[in-house]
């Protein structure tokens, strides 16, 4: 079994959506658990460094479209899998949703089950949050009627941290695209495309140790 772990660090307040909001209070609201705890979706996650390693391999083409890059296709896809995977096909990579602290995790738990607690799953994801308020307006600086909008975010510097796990080792070119597609990481979440939700991503081995640049080295070299 080989394992990995994804740190995220928000650099901007970033709102993870789970898709609704909460009628009356919120448009938006992030995703999180029973006990109030925001978290990125492992799913969600994979996709956004599979589109990463994607444009990077884009990238390389477009500078020379007579490279032959079947080999960093074939490790794409077996870190990532591809659009409707089936067993055969499916990713080598398994990716826990990207959580809080495992610590802080435990304390909250540990908290909110205490006989003696008077804090409520609505309090935590207070405490990690704010809610932001934004509203359109016309070239004159006049608010649009009814264009107020309402969104949870997370607050900047939180971490999250992520689980990979293979049965097997990657192979060089698949640990080098993972570390590719971890640096290329540089936003997401509600409104990524519109400049909001940035991180910085780490890649580090299972004892806590970062081996993205030394893997990022390997797809580099090859381009170059």
């Amino acid at each position: 079994m080989k394992e990995y772990i994804i740190q995220l660090t928000l650099k901007s307040d970033t709102t993870f959506s789970r898709g609704d909001g909460v009628a009356g209070l919120l448009d938006r609201e992030v995703e999180h658990d029973q006990f109030g705890l925001p978290y990125l979706h492992g799913r969600t996650l994979k996709g956004l460094l599979g589109e990463e390693a994607d444009n990077l391999l884009e990238a390389a083409q477009a500078i020379n479209p007579q490279r032959d890059l079947s080999a960093w296709l074939e490790a794409r896809n077996s870190v990532f899998g591809t659009h409707g995977s089936r067993q055969a096909t499916a990713a080598k990579l398994h990716f826990s949703h990207a959580q809080l602290p495992k610590d802080v995790r435990k304390t909250v738990r540990l908290t909110l089950k205490a006989d003696d607690n008077f804090l409520t799953p609505d309090d935590v994801l207070s405490s990690l949050t704010a809610v932001r308020r934004q509203t359109a307006v016309n070239g004159d600086g006049i608010p649009h009627d009814g264009s107020l909008r309402s969104m949870r975010v997370i607050l900047r510097e939180t971490q999250f941290y992520a689980q990979l796990n293979s049965p097997e080792d990657l192979t060089e070119k698949e640990e080098a695209i993972l570390a590719a597609a971890v640096l290329a990481l540089r936003r997401a979440g509600t409104g990524r495309n519109r400049g909001r939700g940035y991180l910085q991503a780490d890649l580090l081995d299972n004892t806590g140790t970062s081996i993205l640049e030394a893997g990022y080295q390997v797809f580099q070299g090859a381009f170059t």
